[in-house]
Protein backbone atom coordinates (compact mmCIF):
# COMPACT_ATOMS: atom_id res chain seq x y z
CA UNK A 1 0.00 0.00 0.00
CA UNK A 2 2.85 2.53 0.97
CA UNK A 3 4.61 1.87 -2.46
CA UNK A 4 1.38 2.78 -4.00
CA UNK A 5 0.67 5.76 -2.57
CA UNK A 6 4.35 6.75 -3.06
CA UNK A 7 3.37 6.62 -7.13
CA UNK A 8 0.15 7.84 -6.48
CA UNK A 9 2.12 11.13 -4.70
CA UNK A 10 5.00 11.19 -7.63
CA UNK A 11 2.33 10.88 -10.59
CA UNK A 12 0.19 13.62 -9.25
CA UNK A 13 3.51 15.97 -8.57
CA UNK A 14 4.65 15.49 -11.82
CA UNK A 15 1.06 16.65 -13.07
CA UNK A 16 1.47 19.72 -11.09
CA UNK A 17 5.29 20.40 -11.60
CA UNK A 18 4.12 19.79 -15.64
CA UNK A 19 1.69 22.99 -15.30
CA UNK A 20 3.81 24.97 -12.94
CA UNK A 21 6.90 24.25 -15.73
CA UNK A 22 4.55 25.43 -18.45
CA UNK A 23 3.42 28.68 -16.06
CA UNK A 24 7.03 29.69 -15.66
CA UNK A 25 7.90 29.25 -19.67
CA UNK A 26 4.91 31.22 -20.30
CA UNK A 27 6.06 34.13 -18.26
CA UNK A 28 9.72 33.97 -19.93
CA UNK A 29 8.30 34.05 -23.25
CA UNK A 30 7.06 37.53 -22.54
CA UNK A 31 11.21 38.87 -22.13
CA UNK A 32 11.01 38.05 -25.99
CA UNK A 33 7.64 39.40 -26.75
CA UNK A 34 3.66 40.16 -24.88
CA UNK A 35 2.25 38.52 -27.71
CA UNK A 36 4.65 35.38 -27.85
CA UNK A 37 3.90 35.16 -24.08
CA UNK A 38 0.19 35.53 -24.65
CA UNK A 39 -0.09 32.88 -27.83
CA UNK A 40 1.70 30.33 -24.80
CA UNK A 41 -0.74 31.84 -22.53
CA UNK A 42 -3.74 30.16 -25.34
CA UNK A 43 -1.62 26.98 -25.89
CA UNK A 44 -1.98 26.28 -21.95
CA UNK A 45 -5.67 27.54 -21.18
CA UNK A 46 -7.05 25.19 -23.94
CA UNK A 47 -4.73 21.95 -22.90
CA UNK A 48 -5.81 22.50 -19.36
CA UNK A 49 -9.53 24.02 -19.20
CA UNK A 50 -10.05 20.99 -22.26
CA UNK A 51 -12.24 18.32 -20.49
CA UNK A 52 -9.15 15.91 -19.99
CA UNK A 53 -6.86 18.90 -18.95
CA UNK A 54 -9.44 19.75 -16.12
CA UNK A 55 -9.87 16.21 -15.10
CA UNK A 56 -6.04 15.34 -14.89
CA UNK A 57 -5.25 18.95 -13.18
CA UNK A 58 -7.82 19.71 -10.72
CA UNK A 59 -7.67 15.40 -9.96
CA UNK A 60 -3.89 15.64 -9.40
CA UNK A 61 -4.29 18.56 -7.55
CA UNK A 62 -6.83 16.96 -4.96
CA UNK A 63 -5.25 13.62 -4.84
CA UNK A 64 -2.12 15.24 -4.12
CA UNK A 65 -3.32 17.47 -1.08
CA UNK A 66 -4.94 14.51 0.20
CA UNK A 67 -2.05 12.42 0.02
CA UNK A 68 -0.21 15.26 2.07
CA UNK A 69 -2.70 15.40 4.47
CA UNK A 70 -2.78 11.50 4.67
CA UNK A 71 1.34 11.88 5.24
CA UNK A 72 1.14 14.26 8.24
CA UNK A 73 -1.76 12.26 9.92
CA UNK A 74 0.25 9.53 10.15
CA UNK A 75 4.06 11.16 10.54
CA UNK A 76 5.45 9.80 14.02
CA UNK A 77 7.99 11.84 14.17
CA UNK A 78 8.66 15.83 13.00
CA UNK A 79 12.79 15.56 13.10
CA UNK A 80 13.54 16.52 9.32
CA UNK A 81 16.35 17.56 7.52
CA UNK A 82 16.10 20.92 6.71
CA UNK A 83 15.71 20.12 2.91
CA UNK A 84 12.63 18.37 4.24
CA UNK A 85 11.70 21.64 5.78
CA UNK A 86 11.75 23.45 2.69
CA UNK A 87 10.01 21.30 1.31
CA UNK A 88 7.01 20.68 3.75
CA UNK A 89 6.88 24.69 3.42
CA UNK A 90 6.71 24.81 0.05
CA UNK A 91 4.40 22.40 -0.46
CA UNK A 92 1.88 23.58 2.09
CA UNK A 93 2.28 26.99 -0.03
CA UNK A 94 0.90 25.66 -3.11
CA UNK A 95 -2.77 24.93 -2.65
CA UNK A 96 -2.44 28.80 -1.69
CA UNK A 97 -1.65 29.38 -5.49
CA UNK A 98 -3.88 27.11 -6.65
CA UNK A 99 -6.73 28.57 -4.96
CA UNK A 100 -6.00 32.40 -6.48
CA UNK A 101 -5.35 31.53 -9.51
CA UNK A 102 -8.71 29.10 -9.91
CA UNK A 103 -10.25 31.70 -8.75
CA UNK A 104 -8.85 34.57 -10.51
CA UNK A 105 -9.01 33.09 -14.14
CA UNK A 106 -10.96 29.45 -14.19
CA UNK A 107 -13.99 30.67 -11.75
CA UNK A 108 -14.21 33.93 -12.67
CA UNK A 109 -14.13 32.81 -16.34
CA UNK A 110 -16.99 30.05 -15.62
CA UNK A 111 -18.97 32.12 -13.56
CA UNK A 112 -18.63 35.78 -15.02
CA UNK A 113 -17.13 34.80 -18.48
CA UNK A 114 -13.69 36.92 -17.75
CA UNK A 115 -11.56 35.47 -20.52
CA UNK A 116 -7.60 36.30 -19.26
CA UNK A 117 -5.13 37.83 -21.15
CA UNK A 118 -1.57 39.18 -20.09
CA UNK A 119 -2.27 42.18 -20.55
CA UNK A 120 -5.72 42.22 -18.54
CA UNK A 121 -4.23 39.86 -15.39
CA UNK A 122 -1.00 42.37 -15.28
CA UNK A 123 -3.42 45.55 -15.36
CA UNK A 124 -5.47 43.68 -12.58
CA UNK A 125 -2.44 42.97 -10.98
CA UNK A 126 -0.72 46.10 -11.18
CA UNK A 127 -4.61 48.30 -9.87
CA UNK A 128 -4.99 46.05 -6.78
CA UNK A 129 -1.15 46.11 -6.31
CA UNK A 130 -0.73 42.40 -5.83
CA UNK A 131 2.25 41.94 -8.46
CA UNK A 132 4.81 41.11 -5.89
CA UNK A 133 2.89 38.68 -4.52
CA UNK A 134 1.96 36.86 -7.81
CA UNK A 135 5.54 36.34 -8.45
CA UNK A 136 6.55 35.04 -4.81
CA UNK A 137 3.04 32.57 -5.07
CA UNK A 138 5.06 31.03 -8.22
CA UNK A 139 7.79 30.08 -6.49
CA UNK A 140 7.32 27.62 -3.63
CA UNK A 141 5.25 25.11 -5.72
CA UNK A 142 8.45 25.59 -8.16
CA UNK A 143 10.16 24.66 -5.15
CA UNK A 144 8.41 22.03 -3.59
CA UNK A 145 8.28 20.13 -6.83
CA UNK A 146 11.99 20.13 -8.19
CA UNK A 147 13.03 18.80 -4.44
CA UNK A 148 10.34 15.88 -4.30
CA UNK A 149 11.25 14.97 -7.84
CA UNK A 150 15.25 15.28 -6.83
CA UNK A 151 14.67 12.96 -3.55
CA UNK A 152 13.02 10.19 -5.64
CA UNK A 153 16.27 10.20 -8.38
CA UNK A 154 18.91 11.40 -6.58
CA UNK A 155 19.87 7.67 -6.07
CA UNK A 156 20.06 7.01 -9.52
CA UNK A 157 23.49 7.52 -11.37
CA UNK A 158 22.89 9.19 -14.23
CA UNK A 159 20.65 11.90 -11.86
CA UNK A 160 24.02 12.22 -9.53
CA UNK A 161 26.25 12.98 -13.03
CA UNK A 162 23.71 15.62 -13.69
CA UNK A 163 23.16 17.22 -10.77
CA UNK A 164 24.85 20.48 -11.89
CA UNK A 165 22.50 20.42 -15.15
CA UNK A 166 19.58 20.00 -12.91
CA UNK A 167 20.23 22.72 -10.45
CA UNK A 168 21.11 25.17 -12.64
CA UNK A 169 18.06 24.50 -14.14
CA UNK A 170 15.71 24.96 -11.39
CA UNK A 171 16.97 27.85 -10.78
CA UNK A 172 17.18 29.90 -13.96
CA UNK A 173 13.58 29.07 -15.42
CA UNK A 174 11.91 31.05 -12.22
CA UNK A 175 14.79 34.02 -12.85
CA UNK A 176 13.85 34.14 -16.56
CA UNK A 177 9.83 34.01 -15.67
CA UNK A 178 10.41 36.70 -13.27
CA UNK A 179 11.83 38.49 -15.94
CA UNK A 180 9.49 38.13 -18.48
CA UNK A 181 6.79 38.85 -16.06
CA UNK A 182 8.54 42.08 -15.03
CA UNK A 183 9.22 42.68 -18.73
CA UNK A 184 4.88 42.57 -19.02
CA UNK A 185 4.39 44.51 -16.59
CA UNK A 186 7.05 47.49 -18.32
CA UNK A 187 5.72 47.01 -21.52
CA UNK A 188 1.52 47.27 -20.14
CA UNK A 189 2.53 50.23 -18.30
CA UNK A 190 4.46 52.17 -21.75
CA UNK A 191 1.40 50.72 -23.54
CA UNK A 192 -0.60 52.40 -21.42
CA UNK A 193 0.64 55.70 -19.93
CA UNK A 194 -2.45 56.10 -17.49
CA UNK A 195 -3.18 52.51 -16.64
CA UNK A 196 -6.60 51.52 -17.50
CA UNK A 197 -9.27 50.21 -14.84
CA UNK A 198 -9.08 46.26 -14.30
CA UNK A 199 -11.87 44.38 -16.16
CA UNK A 200 -15.58 45.28 -15.46
CA UNK A 201 -16.08 41.78 -15.03
CA UNK A 202 -14.07 41.28 -12.47
CA UNK A 203 -14.96 44.67 -10.45
CA UNK A 204 -17.95 43.71 -10.86
CA UNK A 205 -17.99 40.51 -9.08
CA UNK A 206 -14.85 41.27 -7.09
CA UNK A 207 -16.42 41.01 -3.82
CA UNK A 208 -17.68 37.40 -5.16
CA UNK A 209 -14.35 35.89 -5.84
CA UNK A 210 -12.86 37.30 -2.69
CA UNK A 211 -15.45 35.61 -0.92
CA UNK A 212 -14.77 31.90 -2.72
CA UNK A 213 -10.91 32.58 -2.14
CA UNK A 214 -10.90 33.85 1.44
CA UNK A 215 -13.17 30.68 2.26
CA UNK A 216 -11.38 28.21 0.28
CA UNK A 217 -8.18 29.34 1.45
CA UNK A 218 -9.97 28.97 5.18
CA UNK A 219 -10.95 25.29 4.66
CA UNK A 220 -7.62 24.65 3.12
CA UNK A 221 -5.73 25.87 6.53
CA UNK A 222 -8.72 24.50 8.90
CA UNK A 223 -8.17 21.12 7.25
CA UNK A 224 -4.66 20.92 7.01
CA UNK A 225 -4.22 22.03 10.86
CA UNK A 226 -7.03 19.35 11.93
CA UNK A 227 -4.91 17.09 10.10
CA UNK A 228 -1.70 17.97 12.09
CA UNK A 229 -3.71 17.85 15.33
CA UNK A 230 -5.48 14.52 15.21
CA UNK A 231 -1.85 12.94 14.00
CA UNK A 232 -0.81 14.23 17.40
CA UNK A 233 -3.29 13.24 19.11
CA UNK A 234 -2.84 9.61 17.83
CA UNK A 235 0.88 9.97 18.69
CA UNK A 236 -0.14 10.81 22.06
CA UNK A 237 -2.86 8.11 22.80
CA UNK A 238 -0.38 5.21 21.00
CA UNK A 239 2.68 6.48 23.34
CA UNK A 240 0.24 5.78 26.20
CA UNK A 241 -0.73 2.26 25.16
CA UNK A 242 2.84 1.32 24.88
CA UNK A 243 3.50 2.88 28.19
CA UNK A 244 0.99 0.89 29.89
CA UNK A 245 1.97 -2.42 28.25
CA UNK A 246 5.41 -2.28 29.50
Amino acid sequence: MQSVLRRLQLGSGIVLLTYLFLHLINHALAIWSLDLAGRGLQAALWLWRSIPGTLVLYGAATLHFSLALHTIYTRRQWTLQPAEWIRLWAGLSLPLLLIRHAVTTRLASTLYGFEPNYERVVITLLSSGTQGLQLALLAPGWVHGCLGLWFRLRHHPSAQRLKPALLTFAILLPLLSAAGFFRMMRTVETKNFILPAADPKLVAHQLALDAWRHDLVAIYLVVTICAFVAGQMRNGLERQRQQRNR
